[in-house]
């Protein structure tokens, strides 16, 4: 490790806004911000620009941006310092171990914004909007709360409206193309770094508003869906 990243992750440790592995915080979140505020998270949150701007939207909720990478948390939650954003903290962790760090219901949104789409068919367990990563978050989200989708994937976009659809989710807003749009919400002109990137090379934004369903708990429906996901990929992809 470089000694770059060895004083970041010295310095990590003594940020105020920063938790790291933490042993008591599901259900402690509110006590934490020192509020009961809504809490949103940003999942896979790299450098946090997601939680950073919509913690400068919204002063009245609070946000946290939740990574394993401690060089790139250093990034977002140096800013948030500077930026005196109270509202904005960070959780580092694995997102397969999240639902750890919550108590049910104590989380209201969830932002996925430019998740790797994982877009080999032997990855597709790894995709965030696979129905496993779903079942994760349905541990902790609260019975009303709305998950987002932001991405510049295709694959990823028609993969995720496969498993809404599959599991009879709801969908509340869905855009093929964000900027396509005569008006932009605010939240949405919020950009990253891998945004700006355009990694997909597709020219457009996708975007997914939902909620979750009890279905996502029906082992008849999981079955289906192995299915249904094998026929896809294989249609994709030939």
């Amino acid at each position: 490790m470089g000694q770059k990243k060895l004083i970041r992750f010295a310095e990590l440790k003594t940020f105020s806004n920063v938790r790291e592995f933490p042993t008591d915080a599901a259900g402690n979140w509110h006590h934490y911000f020192g509020n009961s505020n809504s809490i949103t998270l940003e999942l896979a949150c790299g450098k946090g620009e997601y939680a950073i701007g919509l913690g400068q939207l919204y002063p009245d909720r609070n946000f946290i941006g939740v990574d394993i990478k401690g060089n790139r948390i250093w990034v977002g939650a140096r800013k948030a310092q500077q930026e005196s954003l109270t509202n904005v903290a960070f959780l580092r962790t694995q997102i397969e171990q999240v639902a750890t760090y919550f108590s049910p219901g104590e989380v209201q949104e969830i932002w996925i914004t430019f998740p790797d789409p994982q877009l080999r068919f032997s990855k597709a367990k790894k995709r965030l909007t696979h129905p496993r990563f779903l079942r994760l978050y349905q541990q902790f989200l609260s019975s009303t709360g709305k998950i987002h989708l932001k991405t510049d994937s295709p694959a990823l976009y028609q993969f995720t409206k496969l498993v809404l659809e599959h599991y009879q989710c709801r969908i509340h807003t869905d855009l093929d193309s964000v900027y396509a749009q005569s008006e932009v919400s605010a939240d949405l002109k919020i950009k990253t770094h891998y945004e700006s990137l355009d990694i997909a090379g597709s020219n457009r934004i996708h975007y997914l508003c939902f909620s979750l369903s009890p279905d996502l708990a029906s082992p008849e429906k999981e079955l289906s869906f192995k299915e249904k996901l094998a026929q896809y990929e294989t249609t994709t992809e030939s």
